[in-house]
């Protein structure tokens, strides 16, 4: 039986041949579903490091690694997006990768695990606080575009002054969540998994042997240094084959870079889920969205002021509508603490519905 890092590996043959077809310039099609399937497997094995990393740094130098590395995968594809002036893109980006954790993955997590167990409990006041702490975030989101649409006009400069205010300001709070998560009220957290580990290896009994550090720590540089290269290659033929895709920009934004960025952890969340371990599932969903909002929005702002790309926090007001719903609708699941498959469905659902949306949005 094919395990998730037997196909992961599988899938790294696809690194020689996307290099291939950037560099012999074939289709860009071709390039551009190459290096997103490669960077699938890159984006695995930097987590499986970081876990790795963690087991040895102890819980809070790890708990810190996890949340750095966390999402680095959508944050270096959206710097390359950035880089390239592609603005609509990283929005995109962004607001598909707090919807996709919030639909897909927890609806996934909810929908397998409740098959297989009846109705699943997880720990309330943690998904409480995260919801809490989403609820500012789409403040954070919505009144940028709400200054623009109620305004007679505001400068491009002073809207992306408030922007960047907006992101010290929400860095801020990421850096208080860290605090409150790791260390004020750690035990608010535990989720029942040797705190850095690989769930699965956990699940699995496998834990035990001694982890060499610098071994994980090359593994991270190096596929860190892969997935940079594929996500170059994927903003570099993005244009000409969704083009030649016939898809538009809103829908690669918000559908198809999202799924590629967090295909590694889709695939965590709904494992542990079907092993009835629904508070990491949680965690990871609703904790990955949180970092979105919190750090790589606000992250990508403040790197394209110096980088002469002015990034601002002024979404597409649909972009905003589908956040505001996936939040609402994952905070109003997870707040009694349990879940059954019919949530799942219901999550999955207004996910399709949101994706066809954007598919035939003009």
């Amino acid at each position: 039986m094919l395990t998730k890092n037997t196909i992961f590996a599988v899938m790294l043959l696809l690194i020689p041949v996307s290099v291939a077809a950037h560099f012999l310039e074939w289709s860009p099609v071709v390039v551009f579903v190459t290096a997103g399937l490669a960077i699938v497997p890159l984006a695995a094995f930097m987590g499986t490091a970081t876990e790795e990393i963690a087991i040895v740094v102890g819980p809070n130098v790890g708990g810190l690694l996890n949340a750095t590395f966390g999402n680095a995968t959508e944050l270096i594809i959206a710097f390359f997006a950035l880089k390239a002036g592609l603005i609509g893109v990283v929005k995109a980006t962004l607001t598909g990768s707090i919807i996709s954790n919030m639909l897909l993955v927890l609806g996934f997590s909810v929908f397998l695990g409740g098959l297989r167990y009846k109705e699943q409990e997880f720990q309330p006041i943690a998904a409480r606080l995260n919801a809490s702490a989403m609820n500012l975030a789409v403040v954070a989101i919505l009144i940028p575009t709400s200054v623009d649409y109620t305004s007679n006009g505001i400068m491009p400069l002073n809207m992306q002054n408030l922007s960047f205010a907006v992101a010290i300001v929400l860095i801020v709070v990421y850096a208080l969540t860290l605090l409150f998560s790791m260390k004020t009220h750690s035990y608010l957290y535990e989720v029942g998994v040797v705190a850095g580990s690989d769930p699965e290896q956990e699940l699995e009994g496998d834990i035990g042997e001694k982890v060499n550090l610098w071994f994980w720590v090359g593994v991270l540089v190096i596929v860190t240094l892969g997935v940079a290269l594929e996500s170059e290659f994927l903003v570099d033929s993005l244009e000409e084959a969704t083009s030649q895709l016939g898809l538009n920009t809103l829908f690669t934004g918000v559908i198809l870079l999202p799924i590629i960025g967090n295909a590694a952890e889709h695939t965590t969340a709904v494992i542990v889920a079907m092993k009835n371990k629904m508070d990491l599932a949680m965690s990871i969903a609703l904790g990955s969205s949180l970092q979105i909002a919190l750090f790589v929005a606000p992250v990508l702002v403040i790197v394209g002021r110096f980088i002469g790309q002015p990034m601002d926090l002024d979404f597409n007001p649909f972009e905003l509508v589908a956040v505001v719903v996936s939040v609402l609708l994952a905070n109003s699941i997870s707040s009694d603490g349990r879940s059954n498959w019919l949530e799942g469905v219901l999550l999955l659902a207004t996910y399709a519905i949101l994706a066809l949306a954007f598919y035939f949005h003009p």
